[in-house]
């Protein structure tokens, strides 16, 4: 395990292989499909409607996607893929190996000309995250992890310095499943709070954008409701081995896997500095701003 790097709750049992070959393929794979995205943004491709709540899918979602698969399948021809689009789009004899495929997370992003987009790539074993790569084709910039091997970046391993409180509060990113419905009065009581504490509180649109900017050290902290499975592998490990640490809403570790229900994947991610005090928020949000901070020293003003 690196340094500074809290343990993987539920992680397969060592020694683990290093999956070097694994986050070659994947980071190849992320980048070749960012080349096709980015060659294609902002006016070449179609858009429809997906499902009912306003979410979209567009060519390049497919185009990119066939890429990834294609090139997951050429190298680890019996390991299981699930991706955004197509769902499982190859069960070999892989065993517990999952690859998970966001190739276009913000395509509602993409829709309306908005330049914030990446492509998401995660390989779980017994579903949890070993390889994360997140790659951002309007920069050209990616960014990758391993279990145990530490986060990396353009300019080497990512070893975010602590930010210095603000009192105006922490700068957070917010995310929620697509199936939270407007009114979900605890999804309302928790965006609230968070908005009236924080400095700014980001939804993005790319959850792997924020989980990205949470790893670089570029935002405090990172909050999500039920959040969407496909891409939060790829992000919680870039994340955790780069020192953020991760709970549920009420305190227990969280793993970042994409099993189970959605009610499972609502989460605080910050570093460990800040932790306790967004904790804190969400208990507030919980009692309708009655509670008591449980570690006033680290509390936003």
């Amino acid at each position: 395990m690196s340094p500074n790097v809290p343990d993987f709750p539920n992680a397969p049992s060592n020694p683990l292989p290093d999956f070097t070959a694994e986050c070659r393929t994947a980071v190849a794979a992320a980048e070749a499909a960012g080349a096709l995205l980015r060659s294609r943004f902002p006016d070449g491709f179609a858009a429809r409607p997906k499902g009912e709540l306003g979410d979209v899918v567009t060519d390049l979602d497919l185009l990119a996607e066939g890429l990834v698969v294609d090139r997951i399948r050429a190298d680890f021809p019996h390991d299981r893929i699930l991706a955004e689009e197509a769902g499982d789009a190859a069960v070999g004899d892989g065993g517990a190996r999952t690859w998970l495929v966001d190739p276009l997370d913000g395509s509602n992003n993409v829709v309306i000309g908005l330049p914030v987009y990446v492509v998401g790539i995660a390989l779980c074993v017994d579903g949890a995250p070993v390889v994360g790569v997140v790659h951002d084709p309007v920069t050209g910039r990616t960014w990758s992890a391993r279990h145990g091997g530490g986060a990396h970046g353009p300019s080497g391993r990512l070893t975010p310095a602590p930010r210095p409180p603000s009192p105006a509060g922490p700068l957070l990113a917010w995310t929620q499943g697509h199936s939270v419905r407007r009114d979900d009065p605890a999804v309302r009581a928790l965006r609230h709070t968070l908005e009236l504490r924080s400095r700014r509180l980001l939804q993005l649109w790319a959850p792997l954008l924020a989980w990205a900017m949470l790893a670089r050290g570029d935002i405090d902290g990172f909050v999500g409701y039920r959040a969407e499975a496909i891409d939060l592998p790829a992000g919680a490990l870039l994340a955790r081995e780069a020192g953020v640490v991760l709970r549920h809403l009420d305190g227990r570790d969280f793993t970042g896997g994409f099993t189970g229900p959605d009610t499972e994947r609502s989460f605080v991610a910050g570093r460990p500095e800040v932790l306790p005090a967004l904790l804190d928020l969400v208990a507030e949000s919980a009692t309708g701003g009655d509670a008591k901070p449980r570690h006033p020293e680290t509390a936003p003003s």
